[in-house]
């Protein structure tokens, strides 16, 4: 049967992640080029034997084999084909599979490109890289193996599953599966996982570069930074978009008017993308200025093992959350690689310390050199504090055996300040020259931004009758703004009076000769505006909530939310929907219908709320259907104004542009050919140590 194929080469995808992770790290301490090639190789068609596996699984959702305990689990009948093939990442196994495939991908596409430069590098680099990948695969195949089948022993009250037949058992074929959890019956569902997976997969290749540049000793310059750059930006900006379109799911399907509840699983995605972005700004500190090595291996080290642990928290249901799958026994085998991982990193970061010794020191406290070592420093303790929140439950429940669970407010409250302070920083940094900057040009270069920013926040804040921290708020955006936008003006300003170029096309063509400096600019200034939208959901949210009958209105701020009567019909997908009909008017006058409502998944007998929006650029109106009478003359409804929140989409987006132009390849710039050429790796000085 197909499903044979796909374990088949699962295991066979197996053995060569183990052969090249052995091979590849025995041939670079002993120099068999034959070895390391021969790794290469392995480790290369890993990857269509994977692929291989995920199509057959694929093909099974899409056909319907409820043979397959993994199809019966998270598919059925009702669902759509292209739901159903998207099932693939919406279990437990499937997702580990997928996990795994997209990591043997990332290998795989480092290894066809050509590393002439970095050869000594290679073997460890496979040997890294595939020791991961092997345990993914090897989890895979040997506790959440998606092939196993459904057989019914005969007197037993249960089905068992197995990979194969177990004595006086029949196999069994259901007529239907259990269907996905209706909470993964979204638009998201096709684009939140896939895009986390890429970011927390493609971390493997910076940190696996950093490892081999340790063991080889070419940690002392930056050539593995300028190797890896481009494959750090990929993981980070699929871990950001993963980050938004999550933020956009749970705006849209959980129900509570809000995108970011400080979940356990939202945190454990927040962590790597924090010291990921603290990497990627302290990598420029050595490229420039030979400085924050030993950041640049920390921060690396720190963001792979928290990658690690946010897969840790999600697959194993050792923390609770909406996110998280349930209790497996993923938990000890994934507890056990972090552990191991971690301590062997440091392990060799400590060998290799003295090597990492700065090229110069700190000049001056108002340089940029400074900005960048406090931004790092509140990075760190942002992830700190998250960390601490997030397992605190754990630890409360060892310690005393009772399961503290820290809520939104203690995140909301430590966080807060380091954040502020850190929105500061990115408009004051573009501000600041290297090595050291004069008081007094500084405060030329300020002064005009901070007055005006101060002078519309306040304006703005008085008409508007704003809480100061509201006040505070609007200033800290408007500032960072003003002074990121204001470094697009001189550049723009400059090419003008030199070339005589037309404002556009000065534009254009600032951004296409400083494509790193101009595409990070665009990058601050989305999370600016992503801020603002955090600003707006934490300080100027309205909510109501009421029961009304049909005819008669609730009002919240300057909006009127008529009910005008329910209805209820079958749904598509299996499920069984009560619609309301609203009219939403603003000060009188009518703008549109609204129709929230409640859909019951029969199967999983599981009830999903559904909004009813009406969107702005400058805010949402958001309206949940939360109860009604048998009758349906009344029902009762939840309505959230959600001020500047669609700023936060149009900050990904901005995003998203800018990390393409910054990781975009200046022209003529190549990468060397990947030879493998005898007396290459003839002396590793971590190896001869004693």
């Amino acid at each position: 049967m197909i499903a044979d194929i796909g374990l088949i080469t699962l295991t066979i995808a197996f053995i060569f992640t183990v052969y090249a992770t052995f091979a590849s790290a025995y041939g670079g301490w002993r120099g068999r080029w034959d070895l390391v090639e021969s790794a290469r190789n392995a480790s290369l068609l890993a990857f269509p034997f994977l692929t291989v596996s995920v199509i057959v699984i694929v093909y099974s959702l899409y056909v319907l084999d409820f043979s397959l305990a993994y199809v019966y689990d998270v598919s059925s009948q009702a669902m759509s084909p292209f739901l159903r093939m998207a099932a693939l990442w919406g279990g437990q196994q499937g997702s580990i599979l997928f996990w795994a495939w997209m990591m043997a991908g990332f290998v795989a596409a480092v290894l066809l490109r050509k590393w002439e430069r970095d050869r000594e590098m290679m073997p460890y680099f496979i040997a890294t890289a595939m020791l991961t990948t092997a345990f993914f695969v090897g989890v895979v195949l040997f506790i959440t193996n998606p092939f196993m089948r459904l057989w019914h022993i005969e007197g037993a009250a249960e089905l068992t599953q197995a990979l194969f037949q177990p004595a006086n058992s029949m196999p069994y074929y259901p007529e239907d599966g259990g269907g996905l959890n209706p909470l993964l019956r979204h638009f998201g569902m096709i684009g939140h996982p896939p895009t986390t997976y890429l970011g927390f997969t493609g971390f493997v290749i910076p940190f696996s570069f950093a490892i081999a540049a340790l063991i080889t000793g070419q940690s002392r310059g930056d050539e593995w930074i300028r190797t890896t750059r481009r494959w750090t930006l990929v993981a980070w900006i699929f871990l950001s978009i993963g980050l938004i379109l999550g933020g956009r799911w749970a705006y849209d399907v959980l129900g509570w008017g809000g995108f970011w509840g400080w979940d356990p699983v939202e945190n454990a995605m927040l962590m790597p993308w924090l010291t990921g972005t603290a990497f990627l700004h302290s990598v420029m500190m050595t490229e420039k200025r030979g400085m924050m090595k030993r950041w640049n291996m920390v921060l690396i080290i720190l963001t792979y093992s928290l990658a690690l642990f946010g897969t840790f928290i999600t697959r194993t249901g050792v923390i609770s959350s909406v996110h998280a799958f349930t209790k497996s026994a993923l938990g000890p085998a994934f507890f056990a690689f972090i552990g191991l991982t971690f301590i062997g990193s440091v392990t060799i970061l400590y060998l290799r310390w003295d090597t990492l010794k700065s090229e110069h020191t700190l000049e001056s406290f108002i340089s940029r050199e400074s900005a960048f070592v406090l931004q790092n420093m509140l990075f760190l303790a942002i992830t700190f504090v998250v960390f601490w929140g997030t397992i605190f439950p754990l630890i409360s429940e060892l310690v005393t055996g009772i399961k503290i669970t820290v809520g939104p407010p203690y995140f909301q409250k430590a966080t807060g300040p380091l954040f502020f302070v850190l929105v500061i920083l990115m408009g004051i940094a573009p501000l600041l020259a290297w090595r050291k900057q004069a008081v007094r040009t500084f405060g030329k270069a300020i002064w005009i931004p901070f007055i005006a920013s101060l002078g519309i926040a306040g304006i703005w804040g008085y008409t508007h009758r704003m809480h100061p921290a509201s006040i505070l708020g609007l200033w800290l955006v408007t500032f960072s703004l003003s002074t990121t936008l204001a470094e697009f003006w001189k550049g723009v300003q400059a090419r003008h009076a030199t070339r005589g170029e037309n404002p556009f096309t000065a534009f254009i063509n600032l951004i296409g000769r400083n494509h790193r400096r101009y595409g990070g600019y665009i990058i601050h200034l989305s999370v600016v505006l992503i801020a603002l939208g955090f600003i707006g959901d934490a300080n100027f949210k309205l909510e109501t909530q009421g029961t009304v009958s049909s005819g008669e209105s609730l009002t919240i701020g300057d909006y009127q939310l008529q009910f005008e009567q329910l209805r209820a019909y079958p749904g598509s997908d299996g499920r069984e929907i009560i619609e309301a009909v609203t009219t939403l008017s603003q000060d009188g006058e009518v703008i549109r219908t609204l129709n929230p409502r409640r859909d019951y998944f029969t199967v999983q007998q599981q009830p999903v709320t559904v909004p009813g929006v009406y969107s702005t650029p400058g805010k949402d109106v958001y309206v949940l259907l939360v109860g009604w009478d048998d009758s349906g003359q009344s029902a009762t409804f939840k309505i959230y104004v959600n001020s500047f929140i669609n700023w936060v989409w149009i900050g990904g987006l901005m995003m998203i542009v800018g990390t393409i132009i910054a990781a975009w390849n200046t022209p003529g710039q190549r990468e060397a050919t990947y030879v493998l050429k005898p007396g290459a790796l003839t002396s590793h000085p971590l190896l001869q140590e004693s």
